[in-house]
């Protein structure tokens, strides 16, 4: 059997019973995660959830369809094998991963795995000499390729162009609300608020390493602690914000990468280059976060440039004029 192999199966050496019991564990696969899909949608977007419902029913039809055949050619005991034991055969990324992409990602992730279902389904038949088989499979391939099709009619179902356009705006508030506004907050402190120790021990000692050093241990501790803050200031449930774990990470990660960004051009050994370069990272870092307020936030263009480049100059000020000192 399959799992007793110490290295994974080619497709092209699968016999017809492997390749049915394969489309058979590949098409359980996919109803628990159209089903997986729903659960995860149906508070927020009830819409959605039932499109997968709808989607998962249609991967049960299939699978019942693929026993039934198997059954018929080869009896009831159908061999394990899986997608991770056939050498070169598509995967499917963990729900847990894509669940934290937003609702257009799981989307665009349900579409990619009807076009991989539906090229397997294709190979399968082509690899076939059974005219039963062959034919199951030619139109199980077909269709995958119209559950666009029957994608689009579930959502013009349960999906009203009211319905879909609230929903796009709730999975774009909350996308906001979980990964921008906590990232965006960290990446302004990171970069703002490490501007003057980083810049005052340029200026006091001239010295890059030095610098880099604590421009390091303030990026890294300031990062440490607005992850720990913003997690533990707000656990989503009342407010909406989302999961603590996500936001602790987005704001977390940003504010040591803002902190970092003007702190790693004080590797380079010469004392004003380094220091040339710090304060161009510095102005393209500014101009990001003015971006970002710009497009997520939708803060005026140039009152966002005038409140991120006022309070930078400041910093930066401050703490050159501490480090001449």
């Amino acid at each position: 059997m399959i799992p007793g192999f110490a290295h994974r199966r080619r497709f092209d050496d699968l016999s017809e019973q492997e390749i049915l019991a394969l489309a058979i564990s590949s098409e359980e696969d996919d109803g628990r995660i159209y089903r997986s899909y729903a659960e995860m949608l149906r508070d927020d977007f009830p819409g959605s959830a039932a499109v997968f419902d709808g989607m998962a029913q249609e991967e049960d039809e299939h699978r019942r369809r693929l026993i039934d055949l198997h059954s018929a050619r080869f009896g009831d005991v159908i061999p394990l094998i899986r997608r991770e034991h056939v050498s070169g055969f598509y995967a499917r990324r963990p729900v847990w991963l894509v669940e934290n992409l937003g609702l257009e990602r799981i989307r665009d992730e349900a579409a990619q795995m009807e076009r991989d279902a539906e090229r397997f389904y294709r190979a399968a038949a082509a690899r076939t000499t059974d005219a039963a088989t062959r034919k199951l499979l030619g139109d199980l391939a077909m269709a995958e390729a119209g559950h666009q099709d029957k994608a689009g009619e579930l959502e013009d179902k349960h999906l009203d162009a009211e319905t879909r356009d609230s929903e796009e705006s709730a999975a774009h508030r909350q996308f906001v609300l979980t990964w921008v506004q906590p990232g965006l907050a960290g990446l302004m402190d990171g970069s703002v608020s490490t501007l003057a120790p980083i810049f005052a021990t340029a200026f006091a000692t001239q010295d890059t390493w030095t610098t880099f050093l604590v421009g390091l241990a303030a990026s890294v501790g300031a990062g440490i602690s607005m992850g720990f803050t913003e997690a533990a200031s707000d656990d989503g449930q009342i407010s909406g914000r989302g999961s603590p774990i996500k936001r602790g990470f987005a704001s977390g990660i940003m504010t040591t990468i803002g902190g970092l960004g003007h702190a790693l051009p004080y590797l380079i050994a010469d004392f004003w280059t380094a220091t040339v370069v710090a304060l161009i990272v510095v102005f393209i870092e500014l101009w990001a976060i003015a971006w970002i307020q710009n497009k997520f936030m939708e803060t005026p263009f140039v009152k966002a440039v005038f409140q991120v480049v006022l309070g930078g100059a400041l910093v930066f000020a401050a703490g050159a004029l501490i480090g001449s000192g």
